[in-house]
């Protein structure tokens, strides 16, 4: 099988997809704050007050890589669990649903890094 990093644009995670997954949620926490630690930590923890160094942000590009199918951001953990059942989501997520839509411009930036476009 042909690993997920090889058809991923690392440069466009690390300036579009990174910055969506740590900035702040009104009425949700920020992907960050559950998601580097425990059992479903995929994000290096954000340093206080900066943000990630060059090293920090190729692991996450390839931790949060694990988490899509490329080509089909429909079978993609990273966008389907955070998304709204009734907008074709997942059923769980403990963070509660960050998309309503996949006309949500959070969630078609997502989608176009994972389609590669």
């Amino acid at each position: 099988p042909v690993a997920a990093t090889s058809v991923l644009d690392y440069e466009v995670f690390k300036t579009r997809v990174l910055p969506i997954l740590t900035s702040a949620r009104k009425g949700n926490a920020r992907c960050s704050a559950c998601h580097t630690r425990g059992g479903n930590a995929y994000l290096e923890p954000l340093p206080q007050g900066s943000g990630y160094t060059e090293e920090q942000s190729r692991r996450n590009f390839e931790r949060v890589s694990r988490l899509v199918v490329p080509g089909d951001p429909l079978k993609s953990v990273l966008l389907i669990n955070p998304l709204d059942t009734e907008a074709g989501g997942g059923h769980w997520h403990g963070g509660g649903k960050h998309w309503h839509s996949q006309n949500d411009p959070e969630w078609q930036a997502l989608a176009a890094w994972v389609r590669g476009s």
